[in-house]
């Protein structure tokens, strides 16, 4: 059975933990283990363990600190995309501060979203839940800083790829509005369309353009020049 299988089936979400804190490891798999559907199978105190972790345990998601020794969580996290078979399990980031540097870095690598260490039980469970179902854990702080980020950048002319053609205009509207950290039910409510609609178009967008997440749609579209810093 596949990871996609297992989290849209009855399954419980198998959860790797990395963190070179053993405490956060404790803390988190304890929250975790006490939910009904999800399972701890297994933690690592460095990348290169979390690395090895994932290719023993096959877990759906893994939370994975960005700072770590040896091999650090950026690395890690591309290493684990990597992963044989194409299917690798969803990554979510644990940060110290919100605006961490390392937002636009941990995107590019992979990471579907970011969680504060000091979150509470429930963002903690919730987070899991969201990124198993494949959906993305983007706060609009870091969409704020993700943003940010590209207006620092040399100021390019990005041509947008061949392959937002195969979008419908409709499409386009929701990837500018996936852009700007908006949800599901502000789409809607923007566009004056049912959710369940939004829902569907955002469904297809990540199809056509091969995307496995709205952290990576969000990315796309600023590296295409689809949206630009400053307009979204």
């Amino acid at each position: 059975m596949s990871r996609s299988q297992r989290v849209n089936s009855d399954q419980p979400i198998r959860v790797l933990i990395a963190d070179d804190q053993a405490m956060v490891r404790q803390g988190f798999g304890a929250l975790l283990t006490a939910q009904p559907d999800i399972d701890i199978v297994g933690d690592a105190d460095d990348g290169a363990e979390a690395i090895d972790a994932v290719r023993r345990l096959a877990p759906d998601l893994v939370l994975m600190d960005v700072r770590m020794p040896n091999v650090d969580g950026l690395e890690a996290a591309r290493r684990i995309m990597r992963t044989p078979g194409g299917n690798p399990p969803k990554v979510v980031m644990l940060t110290t501060f919100d605006l961490d540097d390392y937002v636009y870095e941990a995107l590019r690598a992979g990471a579907s979203g970011f969680l504060l260490k000091d979150a509470r039980a429930d963002d903690l469970v919730h987070a899991v839940r969201v990124v198993a179902a494949g959906d993305a854990l983007l706060s609009p702080s870091i969409t704020r800083t993700l943003i940010a980020d590209f207006a620092r950048r040399p100021a390019a002319n990005r041509p947008q790829p061949e392959q937002l053609r195969v979008l419908t205009a409709r499409e386009v509207e929701v990837l500018k509005l996936i852009a700007t950290g908006m949800s599901n039910a502000e789409i809607a409510d923007t566009l004056v369309l049912a959710e369940q609609t939004v829902k569907t178009h955002v469904g297809r967008i990540l199809t056509k353009l091969d995307l496995r997440d709205r952290a990576q749609a969000v990315v796309l579209a600023y590296e295409s020049g689809l949206v630009q810093p400053g307009t979204a």
